[in-house]
């Protein structure tokens, strides 16, 4: 493949099944796999794709194109994108919470920020007493309607995907409570939090340590019983030598979906961790996937924002509801 173009440029979907881009590294994966289902690729031309989040009421996903400064939408029923949202100041991770309206992490107002039915912004949280935030990254909503996110300092590193600033907070993991808006630090001892996710009962958050030593990780808390703070931090997946977790979300079996990769075809993709950490399946994309999300009309089909392009996978399992 030509190096002057990008490697997104010569995808193509691969004609016969099964798919060989969809590798079992466990048996434990094979009952995910559908034998007729392969990666297909729905969109291209973002600069950074990133916060993919599905509108099943809709049937359409936005997702950010960060460095572009806009929200972009796929429509399920016509295969049609416009652009939702620009400027989007620099949005990164979305979700939606549990009314259904879009949560959204930015890098240019380095808050994050609710979108209301009529369409008007509401600012969820910006800072603490006086300091901003960095940039917040992505963000998951529980089921008691509070808003958990992470907050480390790409946004702000330079004027790319964002707006080049210095740190006035450190780097940490915080949560919105839903009633209240009372903001609280939970951790901020991870070194470049990154994407996070709950298990199917909330018991356990999930968190992209992406800038940990000597390798990048995944850690796992626990979720105290009042379901306000988290305690027990545990290495539950050490990525390896370059490997590179982003953002993640869990399947109803508690399996984790994570976006990874580093510019190589060995590692660009989708990496499956069973609860236990162990992995088990991969999906090989041209591109590295930062971002995923589960939506679809069964919730059974797996969303992937990888570099410039848009991606999706029917498989055999669907996403917890808050991702």
């Amino acid at each position: 493949m030509s190096s002057n173009h990008p490697p997104s440029a010569g995808w193509r979907p691969h004609p016969r099944y099964p798919d060989p881009a969809i590798e079992t590294l466990d048996p434990r994966f094979d009952r995910y796999r559908i034998f007729s289902a392969a990666v297909e690729r729905l969109h291209t031309g973002c600069r950074w794709s990133e916060g993919p989040v599905w509108f099943g009421d809709g049937r359409y996903l936005l997702w950010s194109d960060i460095p572009n400064n806009r929200i972009l939408k796929w429509e399920e029923e016509t295969g049609a994108v416009s652009v939702y949202r620009r400027p989007s100041d620099f949005a990164n991770g979305n979700t939606r919470d549990r009314q259904g309206r879009l949560v959204t992490c930015e890098h240019g107002g380095r808050r994050v920020t609710r979108t209301e039915y009529d369409g008007s912004v509401t600012v969820l949280a910006d800072g603490v007493e006086g300091r901003r935030f960095n940039s917040p990254n992505d963000v998951v909503v529980k089921s008691d309607g509070s808003v958990w996110f992470t907050d480390p300092p790409f946004g702000i590193l330079g004027d790319y995907e964002g707006h080049r600033a210095e740190s006035e907070l450190p780097e940490a993991v915080y949560r919105i409570d839903g009633e209240s808006g009372e903001l609280t630090c939970l951790a901020d001892d991870v070194r470049g939090p990154n994407g996070l996710c709950f298990s199917p009962d909330e018991g356990r958050l999930y968190v992209v340590e992406s800038r940990g030593e000597p390798h990048r990780k995944i850690l796992a808390y626990d979720v105290t019983a009042d379901g306000r703070a988290i305690a027990n931090r545990e290495v539950l997946i050490d990525a390896g030598p370059g490997g590179t977790p982003d953002g993640m979300r869990c399947d109803v079996d508690g399996n984790l979906w994570c976006g990874w990769g580093m510019g190589s075809e060995a590692l660009d993709g989708v990496m499956v961790f069973a609860p236990d950490g162990a992995p088990i399946g991969r999906i090989a994309l041209p591109e590295r996937c930062a971002n995923v999300c589960f939506g679809g009309r069964k919730g059974n089909r797996l969303f992937m924002a990888a570099s410039q392009s848009l991606y999706a996978l029917y498989v055999n399992t669907r996403g917890v509801p808050g991702g």
